[in-house]
């Protein structure tokens, strides 16, 4: 276990806003994330969680007329400098969705795939990465004698966790995982649970999830999202035991929401 105290701020947020064109998604959102962590975000739809988990690795960018203003630094670096690599970025802050998105191509291929971008052709050190990343994701037995087989053939379970296993394939800092167990049934999702909990070990993760009993479960720390602000964060024990603001308490008692 990393000792609490050597933890280092990850990913500092300052002043935060979105706009989709005229409209203000995100209002000065300010948010240390800690390495090592996971940090989950939680609030009703459309108040802005995915929105703001986006911005960490700049997939807005994609989205037509979106603007940014204020400062997001991951490891010291302001990640908006028009200097910045996006492409390395993305790299370093990888991504895993609400829908299971594996490639219609082999379980291996799945996960070599962004090895072999990246210029590795060794066949031997392929299947090194391979193997290391699907026992990472807690898939290895499950699969190790049908790599050749296709991703598509998996039960939803298994391809969220190749999706995580083909992510940290490409060695990032960060993880994002935008509700990554909504399409999937209990036992599955308790799966992908256990190997969030692993795998703050070795990575940052920020997690959206509509399912507060998984936020308590799984989260170090918890910001609660309505309208666009971040309403209260801090300790996940203390968010959902005894939160300061009235808000946060009406909508984990399921008030609204």
């Amino acid at each position: 276990m990393i000792d609490q105290k050597e933890k280092q701020v990850k990913i500092a947020v300052e002043q935060l806003d979105f706009f989709y064109g005229k409209t203000q998604a995100l209002n000065s959102i300010s948010l240390d994330i800690v390495e090592n962590e996971v940090f989950a975000l939680i609030g009703p739809s459309g108040c802005g969680k995915s929105t703001f988990l986006r911005t960490l690795n700049r997939m807005n960018d994609l989205i037509y007329k979106t603007r940014v203003k204020g400062s997001v630094q991951i490891t010291g670096q302001d990640i908006y400098d028009p200097n910045v690599d996006v492409v390395q970025l993305r790299k370093s802050v990888g991504m895993v969705f609400q829908k299971p998105n594996p490639f219609p191509i082999s379980i291996f291929d799945n996960v070599a795939y962004g090895p072999k971008a990246n210029g590795i052709k060794n066949k031997q050190k392929l299947m090194d990465i391979v193997e290391e990343n699907l026992r990472q994701a807690a898939l290895w037995d499950e699969v190790k004698d049908r790599l050749s087989d296709n991703a598509m053939g998996l039960s939803g379970g298994q391809q969220q966790r190749l999706c995580i296993a083909r992510v940290m394939a490409i060695k990032p800092d960060i993880i994002l995982m935008d509700e990554p167990t909504s399409a999937l049934d209990p036992s599955a999702t308790l799966k992908v649970e256990k190997l969030i909990n692993e795998l703050k070990e070795k990575y940052t993760i920020v997690v959206v999830t509509h399912n507060m009993e998984q936020a308590a479960r799984i989260s170090d720390k918890t910001a609660f999202f309505l309208n666009g602000v971040v309403v209260e964060a801090g300790a996940t024990n203390q968010i959902f035991k005894n939160p300061k603001e009235e808000q946060t308490e009406q909508y984990i008692t399921g008030k609204f929401g």
